[in-house]
């Protein structure tokens, strides 16, 4: 495998954490690899211009710099769901454009980590979300987990609708974004207990990427 998809069980869980602390676990294993935001809301007007804070991560964190338009080549302007920004940018995302950009990326690493937007179902255009993505470039999932109250259901309901989108989910990240969260190992051991897929690791609160790649995994994946 040489591509995934970085899914997330909302908006604000840190997909973009996850996936640069991923990047950086792979290149300690020699690998070149690649973050993409195929599609990023909340973009600023720069002299270079539409930039997204999730993008500029990605490409920070990739093992060599790559053009932003590639990393991230739909750049909305307001922080709505992509469906409602591209309406109010007089744009519609398509998947083909984004596809040319991925092709570019995955020609010329060893890995390419696809970030997704919100949560599995989110909206991109009419007749068209995030999770297609995933499906219409047959791309495995890595789920990450935002870990707070609430999270066993919206990890167990990203599962349930990964496989009925006919998506395989390979390993799931769990992302500590409450540091108050009550009982996180008995959450983090009923999440080993019932999501489909091998827990790859788990992310602190308020740890740095490079600092928190050792602590995944990436065996199961890399097989």
């Amino acid at each position: 495998m040489s591509t995934f998809f970085i899914a997330g069980t909302d908006t604000g869980v840190g997909k973009t954490h996850a996936t640069c602390t991923l990047l950086h676990a792979l290149q300690a294993r020699e690998l070149s690899a690649c973050g993409m935001k195929p599609v990023a809301s909340g973009c600023v007007e720069t002299a270079e211009g539409l930039r997204n804070e999730d993008g500029l991560a990605l490409q920070a964190a990739s093992s060599e710099l790559m053009p932003y338009e590639w990393i991230n080549p739909m750049a909305l302007r307001e922080p709505l769901s992509p469906h409602l920004a591209a309406a109010h940018d007089g744009v519609e995302v398509r998947l083909a454009p984004l596809f040319e950009s991925f092709e570019r990326l995955r020609d010329m690493h060893d890995m390419v980590l696809v970030e997704g937007v919100g949560g599995w179902l989110v909206p991109l255009s009419r007749g068209l979300l995030a999770s297609d993505i995933a499906r219409q470039w047959q791309l495995p999932v890595i789920l990450v987990v935002g870990l707070r109250l609430g999270c066993i259901n919206h990890a167990l309901l990203s599962a349930r609708a990964i496989a009925t989108d006919g998506c395989r989910l390979v390993g799931w990240i769990g992302n500590l974004i409450d540091p108050q969260m009550a009982a996180v190992e008995e959450n983090l051991d009923t999440l080993r207990q019932l999501l489909p897929a091998p827990c790859l690791g788990v992310l602190p609160y308020g740890e740095t990427p490079r600092a928190a790649a050792p602590r995944l995994d990436v065996s199961a994946i890399l097989e």
